[in-house]
């Protein structure tokens, strides 16, 4: 028993001397937050305290300052990166929400600090041009692409046949949920069929990019997704705009398979750009059956037809993928880009 007593007491003793330090730490930061506007001595005083107390805290301490700190309408400079270069469980919340961040943080933050980093920068509420455009440039793809799981939509079963009498069929109302299985089956047979993950040689979509897409697919801006699905492919910017202008959407489900685009981000670009392919088909949308009736290899080839073509006519050395300002997404042009057809699959 005094052993069993002596453990515990023993085990208290450490723990203790982090807690001061963890309180210490919220003090500091509980202090700044009730300054509306501290003044620059008040500031560097700050950036000085804080470091030292945040390494010496516990994780728990630490996310609790950095939760606290992205609600603050001014932070220190050097205390913006300093805790937007903390290890992405730490820092995202201040990177997702802070507004006291400036645009040259962020863009050194996602230049040095990797994709995840990066991914917290593109889900910010907001981002200046500056810092799309640095996004747009980053090229940090990663070995794994599209959905770390299957998922396949749960089957919407169709309206039960009812006879003349008014009540259910069970022979129809059987066959109806054979045929309903049968489809389900056949989609995720599809899925277990293809390996996603087998990219080598072939051109990536960077974990960031990824993001952005989604992101100006949410937002409807075609301006942006075009800019950086031309960064993607390294093509001129008009290449991606004929693209996207295909009012089918088959041009760009082609080019994001082609691109290894994650099969669920996929379906939400296209239901975003396209709406008629966001009707329901069955359990499924129009999107989804788009883009499972592509095959990889045969998009791979289109696309690298189209960079080809786009580069003899589009590309010179000295151009860049940025859209000018001012100017129309699908602008004319003198010398149009020869049609691309997208051949439906037998």
């Amino acid at each position: 028993m005094g052993v069993g007593v002596r453990d515990r007491f023993r085990d208290l003793e450490e723990p203790a001397a982090v807690r001061k330090k963890d309180v210490v730490l919220m003090a500091t930061v509980t202090s700044f937050e009730g300054m509306s506007h501290p003044s620059k001595s008040e500031l560097r005083q700050f950036a000085e305290l804080f470091t030292p107390l945040f390494q010496a805290s516990t994780d728990e301490a630490k996310r609790q300052a950095v939760a606290a700190l992205s609600q603050c309408p001014s932070v220190p400079a050097a205390v913006s990166l300093f805790v937007g270069c903390q290890p992405i469980a730490i820092a995202a919340p201040f990177l997702t929400s802070s507004q006291a961040i400036d645009d040259d943080t962020l863009i050194t933050i996602a230049r040095t600090q990797g994709a995840a980093h990066a991914k917290a920068i593109v889900r910010r509420p907001s981002l200046s041009p500056k810092v799309i455009d640095a996004l747009v440039g980053l090229h940090q793809a990663e070995p794994e692409r599209g959905m770390s799981t299957l998922e396949i939509p749960a089957v919407e079963l169709p309206p039960t046949p009812r006879s003349e009498t008014g009540l259910p069929d069970p022979e129809a109302e059987r066959l109806a949920r054979e045929e309903a299985l049968r489809r389900k089956i056949k989609q995720v047979t599809r899925h277990l069929g293809r390996d996603d993950n087998d990219r080598l040689g072939l051109r990536n979509l960077s974990d960031t990019q990824e993001a952005l897409m989604v992101r100006f697919a949410r937002e409807r801006d075609a301006q942006h997704f075009a800019a950086t699905l031309a960064d993607a492919l390294t093509s001129s910017h008009w290449l991606a705009e004929r693209i996207m202008i295909d009012t089918s959407g088959q041009q760009l489900a082609v080019t994001l398979v082609s691109l290894g685009m994650g099969f669920a981000d996929a379906v939400y670009a296209l239901e975003r750009f396209y709406p008629q392919l966001a009707e329901r088909h069955g359990s499924v949308s129009r999107a989804w059956l788009v883009l499972d009736s592509i095959d990889a290899e045969e998009s791979h080839v289109r696309v690298e037809a189209w960079r080809r073509a786009d580069s003899y006519t589009y590309l010179p050395p000295e151009q860049t993928t940025a859209p000018q300002s001012g100017a129309p997404l699908f602008g004319n042009r003198e010398s149009p880009i020869r049609e691309l057809r997208v051949v439906s699959r037998r």
